[in-house]
């Protein structure tokens, strides 16, 4: 089935003059442009399209990918405004309109903000809005402590900065559990770590407890051997001048230097940890 605003995935049934007839699997045809019809295309080949409607309700197709689609949360910027609203760059020819009434303030041109992309029942044109919270999912959040997540961060508080969550939900990452730069509209990887009784969502941007001690350890290790063999750094050090070396939290990192400890791999001092003559002698690092 065809999907309006979304990239979709369709048969070339006949080429033409002027363009190329596609078909989805209701036998529902979208035509597909000269100008994006690929060469040496044939009838029965299939192509990844963005599918949308023009004014007089006929299916259309293109090769170009918008920088988001129906159904997804984006940073864009404001190309041009109208009495109608504010138009958006979004990678297509034509400009991406935020209507006024979908407008949570005033938007300028110039400026980027978090959208989200949605389609306008009324009149079935792909459409944005900054009024970003009536968007998320209405359904309890269903993630496993310690899932890794797609993050694109949204907005920023006292408390730290707000993320939306897989395109659905919305979760916070506390300033104090931060140990790097992030900016409104930065797509990340992350971690749920909580999930409270108000369904709030607490997230990490690092993995949380023992199952990442692995990989974090051989990780301390080759950077340890890598700048000599010792390094002026314990578990004192300041959490800033971990994540800057290993690119992980204090917490992280002391979990995984008491392991590499007990395995009788690193030596703590008092000034800093170095490699036992065990790992010294080891080349795979």
């Amino acid at each position: 089935m065809v999907e309006i605003g979304k990239i979709n995935r369709l048969t070339i049934i006949r080429k033409l003059e002027y363009g190329t007839q596609l078909e989805d699997s209701e036998s529902r045809v979208v035509l597909l442009a000269k100008r994006d019809s690929p060469r040496n295309c044939q009838p029965g080949d299939e192509l990844e399209v963005f599918v949308y409607e023009d004014r007089e309700k006929h299916l259309l197709a293109t090769t170009k990918m918008p920088y988001a689609t129906v159904g997804q949360f984006a940073k864009l910027r404001v190309a041009a405004s109208s009495p109608s609203g504010a138009y958006l760059d979004w990678g297509m020819q034509k400009d991406l309109l935020v209507p006024k009434s979908e407008q949570h303030a005033k938007m300028e041109t110039g400026k980027s903000y978090i959208v989200f992309i949605f389609l306008d029942k009324k009149t079935n044109r792909v459409t944005a809005s900054t009024k970003l919270d009536k968007f998320f999912s209405s359904q309890p959040p269903d993630y496993d402590e310690g899932e890794e997540v797609n993050l694109i961060i949204s907005d920023k508080t006292d408390l730290g900065y707000k993320a939306i969550i897989n395109h659905s939900h919305l979760g916070i990452v506390y300033k104090n559990e931060i140990f790097q730069t992030l900016h409104i509209g930065q797509r990340l990887k992350g971690y749920i770590k909580k999930i409270r009784e108000d369904l709030k969502i607490d997230l990490s941007l690092q993995q949380s407890g023992y199952q990442r001690v692995d990989d974090v350890s051989q990780g301390i290790l080759k950077t340890i051997k890598d700048l000599g063999g010792k390094i002026a750094v314990t578990d004192k050090s300041r959490p800033e001048e971990i994540y800057s070396l290993f690119g992980i939290s204090k917490k992280t990192f002391k979990r995984a230097i008491g392991a590499l400890y007990k395995r009788r791999l690193v030596i703590l001092e008092k000034d800093g940890i170095k490699l036992s003559a065990k790992i010294k002698t080891k080349t795979n690092l």
